[in-house]
């Protein structure tokens, strides 16, 4: 293997997930379902059907990535993200949204592992993984900084059509393809047998699961921590349309909270030096539940200011938590055991989120704040608890 193009993969890597996080349609992706007749319940519940879409076929296509390619995983995930994309400029009805979110889900399946797996085993392969943290949260920041440019632009463009945006991030997507096929592939750790089994899988998900007690508790916390900031970004748009935000600033709103997320993502190697280990654990449920219990308690249009508590902590979670589950993990089971930390993620969300919803649409947005901020503030103190337990912290 020639390292000298081994290395590009890093700044290929950057590139696919700065076109996968372009997405022009998310600043106004509320009041675009809400004019095709959508309530909130049915908002949420659509992408509590897409994340158990993604949990569907997370593990296989993390195991396919790990026995097969990581570059085909992604190659794959961009032709259905591409298709999803495609499915979404004509849908119309929940139920056309909904086929364009499982096709979504699949593409976001194949691609979620296999990308930060790459990475770590390109830095693996020169010697190098001891920069993972630095380097995760640069590629997590460049993916922050891409939506936050994509939340502008998309605000501007859907004051012209709420549609407009779906049509320029089918342009912008598909050419996840292309870069994709230029990765190239890093040798596979050999030291453990593999076999492209079902049994050798469900092995690696007992492994993440049941088996090491630190690799699950601290899977269990960030994935609390995402669906935490995963639900106040679907509660975030009826919010400021209740606090009387204009639509035309809900892009700038969103991209000066990106911006946040990705200028903590980027530099959370230092927040990690700086608070150690179990500060950092503790900072990312102090943040999320300020937040809540702020937003909750304060109804007024500057109050959306306390969303940036939660971009914060979207910025910090992954690079930070990812590099403690790489170093107690192996080459062979690594996009398979990331991609059970993303599909707990999502089982979280889809399992609360029609619930929160529903408590939405038949009280107010208020008390859907407040019901989640307790919620999570339970579940991710439960796990705290266990890592402490496991001597984890």
């Amino acid at each position: 293997m020639c390292m000298k193009k081994l290395q590009f993969n890093i700044q290929k890597l950057y590139i696919i997930r700065g076109l996968s996080n372009f997405m022009l349609i998310i600043p106004v992706i509320v009041p675009f379902f809400q004019e095709n007749g959508l309530s909130v319940r049915e908002i949420i519940m659509l992408q509590s059907l897409f994340a158990w879409a993604v949990i569907a076929m997370e593990i296989p296509t993390g195991y396919f990535s790990d026995t097969f390619s990581r570059k085909s995983a992604i190659v794959i995930g961009g032709i259905f993200a591409t298709a999803g994309v495609v499915v979404y400029t004509q849908s119309h009805t929940f139920w056309n949204f909904l086929l364009a979110e499982i096709i979504l889900g699949f593409g976001v399946s194949f691609i979620s592992g296999a990308d930060s797996s790459m990475l770590y085993e390109t830095l693996l392969a020169e010697g190098r993984e001891g920069e993972y943290k630095k380097l995760g949260g640069r590629n997590s920041s460049i993916g922050l900084f891409s939506e936050s440019v994509a939340c502008v632009l998309g605000g501007f463009l859907a004051l012209v059509s709420l549609r407009l945006p779906l049509y320029c991030d089918m342009l912008i997507v598909c050419w996840v393809i292309p870069v994709a096929l230029t990765l190239v592939e890093p040798k596979k750790d050999c030291s453990r047998k593999t076999e492209s089994s079902l049994k050798k899988m469900l092995s690696f998900v007992k492994f993440a699961l049941h088996d090491h007690a630190e690799v699950k508790w601290l899977i269990l916390y960030s994935a609390t921590i995402s669906a935490s900031t995963l639900t106040m970004f679907w509660l975030s748009q009826p919010y400021f349309l209740a606090t009387g935000v204009s639509l035309e600033f809900f892009g700038i709103t969103m991209a000066i909270f990106l911006l946040c997320s990705a200028l903590f993502s980027w530099n959370a190697h230092w927040v990690e030096n700086f608070l150690g280990k179990k500060n950092s654990l503790i900072f990312l449920i102090i943040l999320t539940t300020l937040g809540y219990v702020s937003l909750s308690s304060f109804w007024v249009m500057w109050s959306g200011a306390f969303i940036l508590l939660f971009y914060a902590a979207r910025g910090i979670n992954n690079p930070v938590v990812l590099d403690y589950i790489n170093g107690l993990i192996s080459s062979d089971m690594r996009a398979t055991v990331l991609s059970v930390k993303n599909l707990v993620s999502r089982a979280i969300f889809a399992l609360i989120g029609p619930v929160i919803g529903w408590v939405s649409d038949a009280y107010s947005v208020k008390a859907a704040l407040l019901f989640s901020g307790t919620t999570f503030l339970i579940l991710g103190s439960i796990a705290l608890l266990f890592l402490k337990k496991h001597k984890a912290l």
